[in-house]
């Protein structure tokens, strides 16, 4: 029987692929490659936002991994392809273990596999729970950016969780150029708050210090308020709290009931990814049967076809793409091997011959 080859397949028989090399890149290289780069990971962050809204993507829904006899953790598995410069694809596959908290081990680990856009073979696997929080730290950066142009700059942040995501957007936004007459804390472990406070102290972060007892406190204090916990359902219930209409950068995407996002505008960051697994977003749709709260996403702003009101709060709620995580690990693994500093492992691939 003739088997006749699409053109496709022809040019592939005709020019065979090389193999890509495999290297395995430590969370050190990682930290090395991103270590005072805020402006440049933001920058990217906001190209690869308008790539995907432009359709030069593919991000589909994130599988979770749960376990019956540990209800509080899951794995995630973020496959994702991003186009333009990046040209990449690959999986972030991450652990939320929040038990790990109390045994004194952050409660997120990841990995991130990179493959290669021709091939479809991995060509690197990377410590990527520094990655994850890089992306979301610069989301948050971004959004803070857009979505307060035509509002006025918050001069008073409040912080609403103080663990290792909040020390990362607090990173970026000063790395970005944000200064604070005030700084806001609160949360729930004393040791945490004490820990991001000696942390902003050593950053000899500008502005006033404050540890709130109360969350009502924090809020109303606050014209930036950022919410970075590991809640998993709506805990703050008054929109009270907020008449004095903050930018609210809900990061950690549980903490708001449905009552506080429908006095609100609302932007998010890809509609069908934050609006499941019962985000705040995802139980307004289910109070209302439909979507009509959304204002639209962060591209949209950028893109001039939406502006955030003034007279309203505004909530930007981020599900983390997987996009995101592939170019700030492209970005990772560019500068490494610029560095010359890849660790490769020569027999990683074996047996590539077809037929022996």
């Amino acid at each position: 029987m003739t088997h006749l080859l699409s053109p496709a397949e022809e040019r592939a028989a005709s020019h065979p692929a090389s193999v890509p090399t495999f290297a395995v890149i430590s969370g050190a290289q990682v930290q090395q490659a991103l270590g005072g780069r805020e402006k440049q990971i933001v920058e990217l962050v906001e190209a690869t936002y308008r790539l995907h809204g432009a359709g030069d993507s593919v991000n589909p829904p994130s599988y979770f991994l749960r376990f019956p006899d540990r209800p509080a953790s899951r794995i995630i598995a973020l496959p994702a392809s991003i186009g333009g410069s990046v040209n990449v694809d690959g999986l972030k596959w991450i652990s939320s273990f929040p038990a790990n908290v109390s045994a004194g081990l952050p409660r997120a680990s990841a990995v991130l596999i990179l493959n290669d856009h021709d091939t479809g073979y991995p060509f690197a696997c990377m410590e990527s729970s520094i990655i994850s929080a890089t992306r979301t730290a610069a989301s948050a950066a971004l959004a803070a950016d857009w979505l307060s142009r035509t509002r006025g700059r918050p001069a008073r942040v409040g912080f609403f969780g103080t663990g290792l995501i909040a020390r990362y957007i607090h990173t970026f936004l000063a790395g970005t150029g944000w200064t604070f007459d005030t700084v806001g804390l609160h949360d729930l472990s004393a040791d945490s708050t004490a820990g991001f406070a000696g942390y902003l102290r050593t950053t000899g972060a500008a502005g006033k210090v404050t540890v709130h007892d109360s969350a009502e406190e924090l809020i109303r204090s606050s014209d930036l308020v950022i919410f970075a916990t590991v809640a998993g359902e709506p805990h703050v219930t008054d929109p009270g709290w907020f008449t004095h209409n903050p930018l609210v950068l809900h990061v950690s995407l549980r903490d708001l009931a449905p009552e506080i996002l429908l006095g609100s505008a609302n932007f998010v960051d890809d509609v069908e990814h934050c609006l499941k697994a019962n985000t705040s977003p995802h139980l307004v749709e289910q109070l209302t049967g439909n979507r009509d709260f959304l204002d639209g996403t962060l591209d949209d702003v950028m893109s001039g076809r939406k502006a955030p009101p003034a007279d309203r709060p505004v909530i930007f709620s981020p599900f983390g793409l997987g996009v995101l995580d592939l170019a700030v690990g492209k970005y990772v693994y560019d500068e490494v091997a610029r560095e010359g500093q890849l660790r490769i492992i020569d027999d990683f691939f074996h047996d590539l011959r077809r037929h022996g």
